[in-house]
């Protein structure tokens, strides 16, 4: 029986992906507000009434979806900010790794970055929790840097949303250069280089 079970949950979890993958594959040309929930069946190949086993709606498929794109990155995020080695070697690294994550997961980077102010509303709030946990996963790397004595927490804080903001910023700018020349992708990529560099230095200095 448990084995059946097992056999059972594992095709349940096989569709919800297939749900997923295709709705993002249709979100490469439009907005979540103005999918429809039979274009998804159709593209997954199954009924209408099969959709509801797994979401309860459009929305519920949508934060779903934004669990899986970001949800993942919670790792990256703290090496992205990580107080060990060279100041400027850390700030390449971290381009380098946005670089490299836009690259593979392209997709997840356009429906985070089209729907955190679409039309969607319980999305919205999604992608707003999730860059909150971000800020507070960041604002506890960065108060572990000696660096970081006499700062009171509102200023950690703040701090962490600026590099959380840039994040984003850097993954559209790599996004929108992903088809560009060699040339071109270089020059954004020393653009997002000083750009961290300026929040780091003014980091250095907030307190003088």
């Amino acid at each position: 029986m448990s084995h059946t079970l097992g056999i059972r949950q594992a095709q349940k979890q096989k569709t919800r992906q297939a749900f997923l993958d295709a709705a993002l594959a249709l979100l490469e040309e439009q907005s979540l507000s103005s999918l429809g929930l039979r274009e998804v069946t159709r593209a997954v190949g199954v009924a209408p009434t099969a959709f509801y086993r797994h979401f309860r709606s459009t929305a519920d498929l949508g934060v779903a979806l934004v669990d899986e794109a970001l949800g993942s990155l919670h790792p990256m995020v703290r090496t992205t900010v990580s107080t060990t080695g060279d100041s400027f070697e850390r700030i390449v690294g971290a381009v380098e790794l946005i670089d490299r994550h836009v690259e593979a997961f392209p997709a997840h980077v356009r429906f985070i970055a089209r729907e955190r102010h679409g039309g969607v509303q319980p999305v919205r709030e999604a992608i707003r929790d999730q860059l909150a946990r971000f800020a507070q996963e960041v604002k506890a790397e960065l108060a572990k840097d000696p660096q970081a004595a006499g700062w009171s927490d509102d200023d950690l804080l703040m701090l962490a949303h600026l590099y959380v903001d840039q994040m984003l910023i850097t993954a559209s700018l790599f996004l929108e250069t992903l088809e560009a020349s060699p040339e071109e992708r270089a020059r954004v990529m020393r653009l997002a280089t000083r750009q961290l560099r300026l929040i780091s230095i003014g980091r250095a200095h907030w307190q003088d």
